[in-house]
C-alpha cells in the first residue's frame, strides 16, 4: 500500500473515530446511533450528536460502483428541527470527507443533504440523504452517494 492510500486510511479512520465522542447531554436515549446505510454505498452508519442541532456521521460501505470498492466518509452535520406532530423531524446539512479504496483509490468531499426522524418511545431513527461528492485525490471529479438508513441509539 503507497503513502497516500495510508494516509487517507489513517485520515478516514481518525474522523470514524471522532463520531463516537460526545460533548454535551442530549434529551435522547443516547447521544450515538448506529445502525445500517443501504444505497450508494450499503453499510455500517455511526452517528454521534454534539449538540440538538450538530453531530458527526461516519459509514465504512462497500460501494458498489467504481467496481466495486470499499468506501469510507465522515461528516459534520448541522440539523434543522421541523415540526411534526410525533417523534423527531430534521433536515441536516453539512461537509464532509470520503476514501473510496480500489484498484484506483479515491479521496475528495461530501456534502450531505436529508431528513431525520426519530421515532417516539424508541430507540430507532430513519434517515434519507443525498452527498453530492467531489473526489479531489488522484484527479478531480464529480459523483453522487446517496441512501436510506436506520440506526439505533445505543
Amino acid at each position: 500500500m503507497d503513502k497516500t492510500k495510508i494516509i487517507i486510511l489513517t485520515f478516514a479512520l481518525a474522523l470514524l473515530l471522532g463520531a463516537l465522542s460526545t460533548i454535551e447531554a442530549q434529551s435522547r436515549y443516547s447521544n450515538t446511533e448506529i445502525g445500517v446505510i443501504l444505497g450508494e454505498p450499503t453499510g455500517i452508519s455511526l452517528k454521534s450528536w454534539q449538540s440538538d442541532t450538530k453531530a458527526i456521521d461516519g459509514a465504512v460501505a462497500w460501494s458498489f460502483g467504481e467496481n466495486g470498492s470499499v468506501h469510507m466518509h465522515a461528516d459534520y452535520l448541522w440539523h434543522n428541527w421541523l415540526d411534526a406532530e410525533q417523534g423527531g423531524l430534521a433536515f441536516y446539512y453539512g461537509l464532509g470527507a470520503r476514501a473510496v479504496f480500489a484498484d484506483d483509490s479515491k479521496f475528495g468531499a461530501r456534502i450531505p443533504v436529508g431528513l431525520q426522524y426519530l421515532f417516539p418511545d424508541t430507540r430507532l431513527s430513519m434517515f434519507f440523504e443525498v452527498a453530492p461528492t467531489l473526489n479531489l485525490i488522484p484527479e478531480t471529479d464529480f459523483g453522487v452517494n446517496g441512501g436510506i438508513g436506520v440506526r439505533f441509539f445505543i
